[in-house]
């Protein structure tokens, strides 16, 4: 759409500097509260607009781009992710679709760090007792954990975040292996230090952590079912930072109160922001509220390619990080 200045609607609250980017360069309506758009908002959103930039938590159904009308012609995702979107039914109505790709693979790399240490190690019970006072002192036996150092870690999804992981266990002195839907290079599996397991069950049951780096495709969907989840030793941890669908939380949830696993660290969950109650309850659980990619460059970053892809498809050009049907 070359020569025009497009009509952008924003979902969410975006960094300053992007609001303000957006703002010089398109006719831009921000959203002045954080509040999630519901479903009659995203529609009135996408009948009024060239552009809509959603993030995961805008749910863009076939029957909502059916009521859309004709003038949005690019969905431009803020997030890696597209799962929320019907992608297919986005293209057969001749709106494309748009993502952010490998900005918040650093991020969200670190973040699987952080939650194997902090289930391994105890950390949020040691946290709760000094802030509720409750310290008595060094003690041999309080709140002993696990050594992260020669652990085998199961990466489950070797892409861009998967191998960034399998880097940073490696640099910990763990045991790198992974089940992926295509075996790596060589080259790179000689890199990384990382053992490929064609079949998933016979590399669960040998893991002390498995990592979820898949994303949620209909392919994905518990994957990590109550089956799998038994196949894992009763010591084993899981992380989960990918996709809250990849696991049946149901299942985990009665296997960690059962202590059929030792633990799990979980950013993300099945329903959303809809977390199991049950799982508030166990101490053996680190819980964070999507914390992956939240960081002040990282999500800079995530704006830049968001304003890349409309910039590029407002000059008439393909955008960059565009997203088809045959890559989910």
């Amino acid at each position: 759409m070359p020569g025009q200045r497009l009509s952008v609607v924003v979902t969410r609250r975006l960094p300053e500097a992007v609001e303000t980017r957006m703002t010089e360069l398109f006719d831009v309506e921000l959203r002045e509260s954080d509040r999630p758009m519901d479903r009659d908002e995203l529609v009135d959103a996408m009948r009024r607009a060239d552009v809509l930039v959603p993030c995961i938590a805008d749910r863009i159904e076939g029957g909502m781009l059916g009521q859309a009308g004709d003038r949005l012609k690019l969905i431009a995702n803020y997030g890696a992710g597209v799962d929320h979107i019907d992608v297919s039914t986005a293209r057969q109505r001749g709106v494309l679709v748009s993502n952010t790709p490998g900005v918040m693979t650093d991020d969200t790399a670190d973040m699987v760090m952080a939650l194997m240490l902090g289930v391994l190690r105890r950390v949020p019970e040691g946290m709760a007792v000094m802030q509720e006072g409750n310290w008595q002192g060094w003690s041999p036996t309080a709140f002993m954990g696990g050594r992260i150092a020669g652990k085998r870690l199961g990466i489950l999804g070797m892409g861009r975040i998967g191998q960034a992981v399998a880097k940073r266990a490696g640099a910990f002195g763990m045991q790198v292996h992974y089940h992926n839907r295509r075996r790596l290079h060589e080259d790179t599996e000689a890199e990384l230090q990382a053992t490929y397991w064609d079949s998933l069950d016979q590399m669960i049951a040998r893991m002390d952590v498995i990592s979820v780096n898949c994303p949620h495709t209909p392919s994905t969907f518990h994957l990590m079912n109550a089956r799998r989840l038994k196949l894992m030793k009763p010591d084993a941890v899981i992380v989960n930072t990918s996709r809250g669908e990849v696991i049946d939380e149901n299942a985990l949830t009665r296997m960690l109160r059962a202590d059929e696993i030792a633990g799990a660290g979980l950013d993300v969950f099945e329903k959303g922001r809809e977390v199991n109650p049950r799982l508030r309850e166990l101490s053996n659980v680190v819980l964070l509220p999507h914390m992956g990619s939240a960081t002040r460059e990282g999500r800079a970053e995530m704006g830049e390619k968001v304003l890349i892809n409309i910039k590029t498809f407002a000059d008439g050009h393909r955008p960059p990080d565009l997203v088809v049907p045959s890559m989910l």
